[in-house]
Formats: structure tokens, sequence, C-alpha cells
């Protein structure tokens, strides 16, 4: 952003004390002129030109080339004293500095009268600016249009105000999900890594020739969270092969007695996803479902993905009790709900256990990502 600076000041004699009313004088002569804000005044006054011009050409069609040279030259200054009207002396008062703001009040109204008078009085001497004999142009009549101005461009700048407002308030909202979703994902990564540890853990505890394979693949895990599971998407072949080396990984601490079945129904590979965004059912059903079944462990992994609409269906054998029971989330599930939150507008997450069964289901329109 461009900023210039325009300063004037009151010195005093090097040794002397300045006096306090010269030191506020120079407070308050000091200006900053934002370019970029400048800009936004030198376009309102384009627009006030033109319904001027548009007004004038209504009245007065032979005389239009000189009212809209008379405009302009006004405009000049007008400029000016709005910029200051309205990024200095409001701030001010609403700062309630009134002393301040009643001298710069009264400044402006010395250069919306007498001044802007003058202003024309130097247009008509340099041969800018065209005066109409039957318009009688009195200190009061350039009163009135510095009035009608001053409505003009601050009706104009509330309205520019409150869009970049709003739109600036937009852009917050949308830094801080996106702020947050990154924090869940910090918190999935790891939660995914931690229970896959675990895994190897159990493993080398037993001594069990199936460490180093286990290893292997949570490497090949590891290289998927580095490397591509970093972006905002990933396909939806990535999601699915992912998972299935989690199955494989998760098989390998079992012996036949488990049964896991893993099918999808994907029209488009291609479609989009966030990374792992699955994955928290997955774990679920191993880590509280199959890992805690005593007898005949299972998992049914049920994927379709069509016309946008995508339907996921995790079931899993648990040591429930008979009957429907409250389901507890873990953190897991909890962060899955949040990011959905961030991400979809349409959505449903549906968990229940049943007896010794647990059934979770996911639904997305995947067409209404935020």
């Amino acid at each position: 952003m461009w900023v210039y600076e325009m300063r004037f000041v009151v010195n005093s004699r090097q040794g002397l004390e300045m006096p306090k009313q010269f030191a506020d004088i120079r407070g308050l002569m000091t200006f900053r002129f934002d370019i970029k804000r400048l800009t936004v005044y030198g376009w309102i006054a384009i627009a006030n030109l033109g319904v001027s011009t548009f007004a004038n050409t209504a009245q007065q069609l032979g005389q239009i080339g000189a009212r809209c040279l008379d405009d302009i030259w006004r405009l000049l200054l007008l400029v000016f004293l709005h910029y200051i009207l309205f990024e200095y002396t409001i701030p001010i008062w609403q700062r309630k500095r009134y002393s301040r703001a009643l001298l710069f009040i009264a400044g402006h109204l010395f250069f919306y009268s007498e001044g802007l008078f003058l202003w024309r009085a130097l247009g008509i001497a340099i041969g800018i600016y065209t005066p109409i004999p039957e318009h009688k142009h009195d200190v009061s009549t350039q009163m009135g249009y510095s009035v009608g101005s001053v409505v003009f461009f601050g009706i104009i700048l509330y309205i520019y105000n409150h869009n970049r407002l709003k739109k600036r308030a937009q852009q917050l909202l949308i830094e801080k999900q996106r702020a947050e979703l990154n924090y869940l994902k910090s918190q999935t990564n790891p939660h995914f890594l931690f229970n896959t540890l675990n895994n190897i853990y159990s493993l080398a505890r037993d001594k069990s020739d199936q460490a180093p394979e286990t290893i292997l693949r949570l490497s090949k895990i590891l290289r998927y969270m580095l490397y591509e599971a970093g972006g905002e998407y990933i396909a939806i072949e990535q999601e699915l092969k992912i998972i299935g080396d989690y199955i494989s990984l998760e098989k390998l601490r079992y012996d036949d007695t488990l049964r896991v079945n893993f099918n999808y129904d994907v029209e488009d590979m291609r479609q989009s996803l966030p990374p792992l965004l699955l994955m928290p059912l997955v774990e679920n059903a191993f880590k509280h479902g199959a890992s805690e079944t005593r007898h005949q462990p299972f998992v049914d992994i049920h994927l379709t993905v069509v016309r946008r609409q995508l339907a996921f269906s995790v079931r899993n054998s648990t040591d429930g009790s008979n009957g429907e029971a409250k389901v507890r989330e873990n953190i897991g599930l909890s962060n899955l709900r949040r990011q959905l939150e961030l991400l979809y507008t349409d959505y449903t997450v549906d968990v229940q256990q049943r007896g010794a069964e647990f059934h979770a289901t996911l639904k997305i329109n995947l067409a209404s990502h935020v």
C-alpha cells in the first residue's frame, strides 16, 4: 500500500520549548495520504461528475461542455476536502477529541463556502472556469454545491466501506476455518499414527515374524501422509489405496478368525476428497471393534460414490451388551464431525451400537463443498 505523508510543522528555536498550542497545531497538521484510499475518492468524484453532467444535460444542453469543466475544477478541491473530512475530521470526533475536531470543522466550513468561491475565482482567472451569467455564483451557492457533494460522497463511501468490511469479515472467517481445519488434521494424523504404532508394538512384543512386514506397510502410509495427504484434496482412488494399506496392516495382527470385507462402487475415481477424511471410521472399526471382540470378529466396509453423492458404511463386531447403547465419541469421530462442518453443507453422520454390532454411516453431497 502506497502512503504519502505531508507534514505542516511549526518549528521552534533550538533550546526553546515549543508552546503547547503550537505543539497541538503540529499534531493537527500532520496528514498521511493513502494513495489506494484516495483512488476510491477519485472514482466517487467521477461518479459525481457523471450525475452532475446528466443533470446539466437535462437543463442546459448548449452549455454542457462548460458546465462539465466547471464541475471538474470544483471536484479537484472537493476531493481533497472530502478526504480530510471522512478520513480525519470525523474519526477525530468519534475519538472524542472535540477541540481538535471543532478546529477541523471550522476549516471545512470555510473551505466549503468561501474557499470554494475563491477556488472558482482562481479558475476564472486562469481561464478554466466558465461562469454562467444567468446563475448567481456567490458564497452560498458554492456552499450548497459542497453540501450536496458531501452527501453524495458520504453515501457512496458508506456503501463501499460496508461491503469492504463484509468481505474482510468473510475472509477472516475463511482464514479462521482453514486454521481450525489444519489443527484438526494435525490432531487426526498423530492419532492415526499412534494407533498404528500400537499395532507394531504388539507384534514386536510377541516377537511376531510379521513385524518387519508391518513396519514396511507403515513406511508406505507415512510416505503417503508426508507427500500426498498434505494438500487440501486428493483423488478418491488415493484415499481407497491408503484405506486398503491400513486394512492390510491391521489384518497382520489377527489370525484367520477375523473377517474383513472391503468393497466400493465409485463411478469416477478422480473425484476429489479431503485426505484421510474416511479413515477415522475405519480406525474405530478395528480399534474399538474387532480388537475388543472375542468371538468371530468382523469388519464390513462399503463405499459408493454416484453422481457426487458419497455413502460410506462401516459395520463391525463389538462386545457390547444387548439392546441399544449410547455411543461415546472419541477424538477421531469428534474431529471428523467438525471437519465436515467446515467443509460441507450437506452431510450426515450416524453412529449406532445395537447389541454386538456397531454401525457407522457417512453420507456427503460432494457438490456442497464450502
